[in-house]
């Protein structure tokens, strides 16, 4: 994550299953303000 960029998605993979997560963090004055995580269907 580069909190210099407000909006940005990218994609984990989860410790426990394996399974693709996209994570999209929103950053305000280079401080985390929210995130939203989802799984991504196959």
């Amino acid at each position: 994550m580069d909190p210099s960029v407000s909006k940005q998605t990218y994609v984990e993979d989860c410790e426990v299953c394996c399974n693709p997560i996209e994570v999209s963090p929103r950053f305000e004055a280079n401080e985390l303000i929210g995130f939203e995580a989802r799984d991504i269907e196959q």
